[in-house]
């Protein structure tokens, strides 16, 4: 993620376990004033020995602890305890003690899943982050395509962009987009011998074509296959652990082209999630045991990924499915020192939570008015997210009528809850934040259009 840089701020975290001093590192590094605080005064002294950091003992959740640790003049506060109602508690009330900005880490699917009741919303927290659905978030990535675009962040993962060659067969070849099937899609940019451009309606792929397609994860795949089918058949896919983190991943990898086999060893957990999951196979066994998984031909698997919440048992088992053959290992490591002796060892793809998270909350920090998400086709062309505010001259204009230079689109609109690719009658509301996609060094057109210099 390329990320424009942020004037020093005044951050109080809450929580010094993984979560937390994987933020307060990495918060330090930016320059930024770090307060700690914690009940435990043994982990604020671990914590303040090993970085520049105020620290103070108390229970987060108080009026009063806040206040004294320097709530009415922060910037940012960041629950990160290790209980959910905690840190949504903990949040409401620093901003009722004067708190700018507030984030909440939560583990339970129930306060992240904005269909239900928005807590975001209701409870003025400005971001829940939840560390385990962003790493099955991001391993279901490396799973789809390991070139994965970082605006699969866009919209929590609603709206998809992948960029992939164009198959010598592909049924695409020789028809204008006009033509194709992309309702929910929409093709964002195509380089052809070098050059990248952004095409419209009549623009005609060609064999040899690279393309960038963006779109909804609904209809994304079905359009991708116009262009890339995968014929090879469905990919092998091997999960050990049925945590929340097991069970997002499955949501994610859904209709994908893979065949999922899940290990449980518990028997009632394994039932639950046969019964949740009815797409996969559920199998209750420990794949740890050699003989279970020489059985079960674990080493025929194209990917094996390990779950559980032990990081010592998810490194072995990686390193087992590696030795039988297995082509792609990954494992989680909840407590980050795992992640150098994972790679030393052969783990192909390792990852942290706590540092997902923290990576997360960077991200948030770096949020601006106009911010770049990523460089595509060899550096030409470039991905920009957009906040629309009240100032810009693009408010309720339909997109057909936009005064926007031909070397940009605008590939998808987030509204609330709603992520969407947009259509040429649709229009730009305050609030929106909006994808961009263009040429790479035109962004001072944005900046002018969209009121953000």
């Amino acid at each position: 993620m390329a990320g424009v840089g942020t004037a020093s701020m005044n951050i109080i975290i809450c929580g010094a376990g993984q979560v937390g001093t994987h933020a307060a590192e990495a918060l330090v590094q930016d320059n930024h004033e770090i307060t700690v605080v914690d009940q435990d005064a043994s982990r604020l002294r671990a914590i303040s020995d090993t970085m520049d950091i105020a620290t103070f003992c108390g229970n987060c959740a108080e009026a009063q602890v806040l206040t004294e640790a320097g709530a009415g003049d922060a910037d940012l506060l960041l629950a990160a305890t290790s209980e959910d109602e905690v840190n949504v508690l903990c949040a409401v009330v620093a901003k009722k003690v004067g708190v700018a900005k507030t984030i909440a880490r939560v583990h339970h699917g129930a306060f992240f899943d904005r269909k239900g009741f928005n807590y975001e919303r209701e409870l003025d927290i400005d971001r829940l982050i939840c560390p385990e659905y962003s790493t099955a978030q991001e391993i279901a990535s490396n799973l789809r395509n390991p070139g994965a675009m970082a605006v699969e962040n866009f919209a929590r993962g609603a709206i998809q962009m992948q960029q992939f060659p164009v198959a010598n067969d592909a049924t695409a070849i020789g028809k204008s987009l006009s033509q194709l099937a992309l309702s929910g899609t929409r093709v964002a940019a195509i380089t052809r011998q070098r050059e990248a451009f952004i095409p419209d309606a009549s623009s005609v792929v060609e064999r040899g074509d690279t393309v960038i397609l963006v779109g909804n994860e609904k209809d994304f795949h079905e359009a991708r296959k116009q262009f890339h089918d995968d014929k090879a058949g469905k990919r092998r896919v091997v999960l050990m652990g049925g945590t929340p983190m097991a069970v997002w991943l499955c949501r994610r990898l859904h209709n994908r082209n893979f065949s999922i086999r899940l290990f449980e060893i518990n028997r009632q957990r394994a039932e639950e999630l046969a019964e949740k999951l009815d797409w996969i196979t559920v199998i209750q066994a420990d794949p740890t045991d050699r003989s279970v998984a020489e059985e079960e031909h674990i080493g025929q698997a194209d990917t094996f990924v390990a779950l559980r919440n032990a990081d010592e048992q998810n490194i072995i088992a990686s390193v087992l499915a590696k030795s039988m053959g297995v082509t792609k290992v990954i494992a989680v490591a909840h407590a980050a020192t795992y992640l150098d002796l994972a790679y030393h060892i052969g783990v192909d793809h390792a990852f942290s939570p706590s540092r997902v998270a923290a990576t997360e909350i960077r991200r948030t920090l770096e949020e601006g008015p106009l911010q770049q998400l990523e460089t595509l086709a060899d550096g030409v062309v470039d991905a920009y997210q957009v906040r629309v505010r009240i100032q810009s001259d693009v408010v309720g204009v339909k997109l057909k009528e936009l005064k926007l230079s031909p070397n940009w689109i605008v590939a998808a609109v987030r509204r609330g809850d709603r992520a969407w690719v947009p259509g040429a009658d649709d229009t730009l509301e305050i609030g929106d934040t909006a994808l961009l996609i263009g040429r790479h060094g035109t962004e001072k057109q944005l900046k002018q259009l969209f009121g953000t210099e």
